[in-house]
């Protein structure tokens, strides 16, 4: 199944006093992912964005399996698990590389909405052709 994927060394700003990745980073990457993914395979949709579209996080979750500590390398994997016309769902997967395997570490997911800003509301718009596109190679299936 193939995925987009985000590469990341983990620095010690990412870890709490214990020694292990703050979970709330998890989130963050998920978020850096997708961004990362709309500048790469969507940029239009960036344009969009910036004249009142809106990809709205409506929920978010991770699960944690294993530790990640400073300098682990991290693979995020995107997958799109969920089309409708006004909403999707997207899957994370987090593996950790080390010694040329992979070890599965987290598994996360985003339900996004999409909007458009029409004065003081936001109201609910299909995606853009254009992202649904660029997100067909990506289909969990």
């Amino acid at each position: 199944m193939k995925s987009y994927e985000y590469r990341y060394v983990v620095s010690f700003e990412d870890t709490n006093i214990l020694g292990n990745v703050y979970y709330v980073n998890h989130l963050r990457w998920q978020g850096r992912c997708r961004e990362l993914f709309l500048e790469e395979k969507a940029p239009d949709v960036l344009e969009q964005i910036r004249s009142g579209l809106l990809l709205v996080t409506t929920r978010c979750s991770c699960e944690y399996y294993a530790e990640l500590s400073a300098f682990d390398e991290v693979v995020v994997q995107m997958r799109l698990a969920h089309l409708a016309s006004q909403r999707m769902d997207l899957q994370f997967d987090y593996y950790r590389l080390k010694n040329g395997r992979e070890e599965l570490v987290a598994r996360g997911e985003q339900q996004i909405a999409c909007m458009r800003k029409e004065g003081s509301q936001s109201v609910a718009v299909a995606f853009p052709d254009s992202l649904i596109d660029a997100l067909r190679p990506y289909v969990e299936e």
